[in-house]
């Protein structure tokens, strides 16, 4: 779509700049860290059950802390709830760089540290999301989403390598990045000029009552609802997937080196996907794109078990990823063009307690999997729920006849 003067670039509105930028530093940190995070656990005990746990309690926040965080978002200052969540989340990650040089590090305590940054983004992601339509007009939404998209899976494109690099020299090393980038992002936060909260928001609701607002919403819209349960699913098995592939390539003598680079390709498909989501979308009626997904997505993941180069599967993780931006786009945009921006919060962390809620679920499920049934059973188990995701999404009245999403010039987020 073309600039004009009332629908200036993305790139000239300086809070959108701001807080992209800071993101990007932080984004990558926390790509080294969780690429670093299995890799530790394994190091120290060899168990992939104890790797599944700390993935587990980083995730966990999803699912107990979503919805009571969404009130607090359209409640509170959420530029104080991005700031804060940046700041402990750093803090959290130090300690392991810390107690790693001292030789106090244990299993516990990577558990907590999980959890402690899995909480702080929880709340960052929903600050973030509720706050993006106060900085970008609506007509620019999909846009942003998609930059957001690009941000996301460039720093999981760069993470892989460089956490097998700074893994490589000092185990201690991701961390400390880690925690670094979250102080740039700190910093980067503290020059947002614009009001981030709504100014018609209704009288304070009891917190109870609030909480459900966000259910009550995405219940009563057929299509929101389909789609946060498909996104249920497909988190599930992409959540457990990472830690199989990642076994499975220690299990054909892969390095940290090797995994990281790996993994960074695994990335690099979902940074492509992003870069062309942004214009793809307005190509592709919702419809084809929430049931075609799905169905790529299943016949995608068998191929994981047809190679032991762990080049290759990442190149078939890159695949998968290709096309996560697509279905992102789509349904975030959705999401912010439809809900009032004063509730905007409560639906998103309905919606995200639904959604990445299951993802504790697939990091426990892709530990006892390896465990019981090793890499091989782990595919095809995964395969099984991929498959029927995809019927659902293929039968399911509300996403056939999904509406396109044609947000339109001028348009305010309400």
């Amino acid at each position: 779509m073309t600039s004009t003067a009332a629908e200036p670039s993305l790139w000239r509105n300086r809070d959108f700049v701001t807080l992209w930028s800071g993101q990007v530093v932080s984004t990558l940190g926390a790509r080294i860290s969780s690429t670093a995070m299995p890799l530790l656990v394994l190091a120290t005990t060899g168990e992939p059950a104890d790797a599944g746990l700390v993935g587990a309690a980083g995730t966990l926040p999803f699912l107990i802390a979503y919805l009571p965080a969404g009130p607090l978002v359209d409640r509170y200052s959420r530029h104080r709830i991005l700031l804060t969540s940046e700041i402990l989340a750093g803090l959290a990650l130090a300690t392991v760089s810390v107690t790693l040089w001292l030789g106090l590090l244990t299993i516990t305590q990577l558990i907590v540290v999980a959890f402690v940054q899995g909480l702080c983004f929880v709340f960052f992601s929903l600050a973030e999301t509720a706050a993006l339509p106060r900085i970008v007009p609506a007509v620019q939404l999909p846009a942003a989403v998609a930059q957001n998209e690009a941000r996301n899976r460039g720093a999981a494109l760069a993470g892989g390598p460089i956490d097998g690099l700074l893994f490589g020299i000092d185990r201690a090393l991701p961390f400390l990045a880690d925690a670094i980038s979250y102080a740039a992002a700190s910093i980067a936060l503290l020059f947002l000029r614009r009001d981030l909260q709504n100014k018609t928001t209704a009288p304070t609701e009891p917190l109870r009552q609030a909480t459900m607002a966000g259910l009550r919403w995405i219940w009563r819209h057929p299509l929101i609802r389909t789609a946060t349960l498909l996104i249920t699913a497909t988190n599930l098995v992409f959540q457990a997937l990472v830690l199989t592939i990642v076994v499975l390539a220690q299990r054909h003598g892969a390095t940290s080196g090797t995994i990281g680079t790996m993994l960074g390709i695994y990335a690099g498909g979902g940074l492509v996907g992003a870069l062309v989501a942004g214009r793809a979308h307005r190509s592709f009626t919702p419809r084809m794109v929430i049931i075609g997904v799905n169905w790529i997505w299943a016949a995608l993941l068998p191929l994981f078990l047809l190679t032991t180069d762990p080049l290759l599967v990442g190149v078939i993780g890159a695949a998968t990823a290709f096309i996560g931006p697509l279905w992102n786009v789509v349904i975030i945009s959705y999401s912010a063009l439809l809900v009032p921006n004063e509730i905007l919060g409560r639906v998103t962390s309905a919606a995200m307690t639904l959604a990445w809620g299951a993802m504790p679920i697939g990091s426990l499920g892709a530990g006892l999997l390896l465990t019981t049934a090793g890499p091989t059973g782990a595919v095809l188990a995964l395969t099984a729920v991929m498959l029927v995701t995809a019927v659902c999404a293929t039968i399911s009245p509300s996403v056939r006849s999904a509406p396109p999403l044609t947000p339109h010039k001028g348009q305010v987020a309400k």
